[in-house]
């Protein structure tokens, strides 16, 4: 890893599941990123105000009620809202195929469906963070 990259894990709307982000959390701080978990039914606003104000790297979404399709961007417009268009936006959670590729296309990086290692997600994660960080320099 290039540096201690900061990332915000978090559960948007009212999906009371957390056993998976809490996984994450662990997994990622576990590969050494710096992970903030935000907690249950956050707004997207309260989302991008986070990674506002942790100076965020990337931001981790997590769900499983169904409405990823309306609340994954609604957190890439609040980021954008805030300037903050270059924070890595990802995602998690029971979705299909055809919604992972319409998530894509609205800016969101990956989608990490059932099954994703946790190996794998913090490699891609860090690999995609790397690469971006070169990009910059």
């Amino acid at each position: 890893m290039e540096r201690t990259y900061r990332v915000i894990v978090a559960k948007p709307g009212l999906d009371g599941h957390d056993r998976g982000a809490k996984t994450i959390t662990r997994a990622l701080r576990d590969h050494g990123f710096e992970v903030i978990y935000t907690g249950l039914h956050q707004t997207p606003e309260q989302i991008a105000e986070a990674a506002l104000q942790e100076d965020a790297d990337a931001v981790g979404l997590s769900l499983l009620s169904g409405a990823h399709n309306t609340l994954f961007p609604r957190v890439v417009a609040e980021l954008a809202a805030r300037g903050l268009e270059d924070v890595l936006v990802f995602g998690g959670g029971v979705i299909p195929d055809a919604d992972v590729r319409v998530l894509k296309a609205q800016g969101i990086a990956e989608i990490f469906q059932p099954g994703a290692s946790l190996r794998a997600i913090s490699g891609w994660l860090e690999q995609t963070l790397d690469e971006r960080s070169h990009a910059d320099a």
